[in-house]
């Protein structure tokens, strides 16, 4: 059996905890033969377990508690602690291999259930196993979510050669705001969702850039944002965000400017390295 789980971009600048979108980028998960412990076998860093510890194995663990220890054979080409959804994909792979192996035929709404009591919130696991843009909310540990199909355009991801833990972007947030910047935050994210839906990335990508949930207070480990997000602007893009926690940013963008934008991108920051990538449409696949 082979899992293959997408990366994930979360928020969408005004989406905070609730938008995600799942990217042409991918973990694969290859079950080999039962062993006497668990082994992860990956092409990641070395400070990422390779035995039951593994966040993988964790979470079959912790929901099929029965299941036979088994070789596991990993390939990610998703950047560790750069925003892009590394550590959901795991723990996404590891739900669907506790359902598969433990014989416990979770339907998908269980699946994201069971991976959101993880994560904490649904956003980024609702993405990957369902594919294309998820809104999801997470209400007294229920978890509701709409998947929609992503209109078509380029998406451009800057990788900075620097980390960034999701607690430590997480802890930059206040504990509370004004109620009035609530009010704003929430009418700028239901344009920018409804402006999805119907099709209009022109419209969607202000609504975008003008949120005032989080960037605002995680643009300070990504200086170069408003000088990247107007690179971008001058040479077609819709918009240029932080990708979930950060520090990768996304630039969504008409398919025919991708290559203008990517170069100018490149000629005044050539340290990053740039991803061209689409939206994955299918989400989590079983071979």
């Amino acid at each position: 059996m082979k899992i293959q789980v997408p990366a994930t971009t979360a928020n969408l600048g005004a989406g905070i905890d609730s938008c995600g979108l799942a990217l042409s980028l991918y973990l694969t998960v290859t079950v080999g033969p039962e062993t006497v412990e668990w082994q992860v076998k990956h092409n990641l860093s070395a400070s990422i377990p390779t035995d039951y510890t593994n966040i993988m194995v964790e979470t079959i663990r912790q929901i099929a508690p029965d299941v036979m220890p088994h070789l596991l054979i990993v390939h990610s080409d998703i950047p560790t602690e750069r925003g892009l959804g590394s550590s959901t994909a795991a723990i996404v792979a590891g739900v669907e291999l506790a359902s598969r192996l433990g014989d416990l035929n979770l339907s998908m709404t269980e699946k994201i259930a069971q991976a959101s009591s993880f994560e904490d919130h649904p956003d980024n696991v609702a993405a990957a196993f369902r594919g294309n843009f998820v809104i999801t909310a997470m209400v007294k540990q229920r978890v509701y979510s709409v998947r929609h199909l992503f209109p078509e355009a380029a998406i451009i991801v800057h990788v900075p050669n620097h980390k960034l833990t999701s607690y430590e972007s997480r802890n930059a947030l206040p504990k509370t705001i004004a109620y009035d910047q609530a009010i704003t935050g929430s009418a700028i994210s239901n344009v920018m969702i409804a402006a999805i839906i119907s099709g209009d990335l022109k419209l969607a990508g202000p609504m975008m850039e003008l949120d005032t949930l989080q960037e605002t207070y995680r643009d300070q480990f990504v200086p170069e944002l408003e000088a990247k997000r107007f690179v971008a602007k001058q040479n077609g893009a819709y918009a240029t965000l932080i990708s979930g926690a950060g520090p990768a940013l996304i630039t969504i963008a008409p398919e025919t400017s991708r290559q203008a934008i990517k170069a100018a991108l490149q000629q005044q920051w050539p340290e990053d390295t740039y991803l061209d990538l689409s939206v994955d449409k299918d989400g989590l696949q079983v071979f």
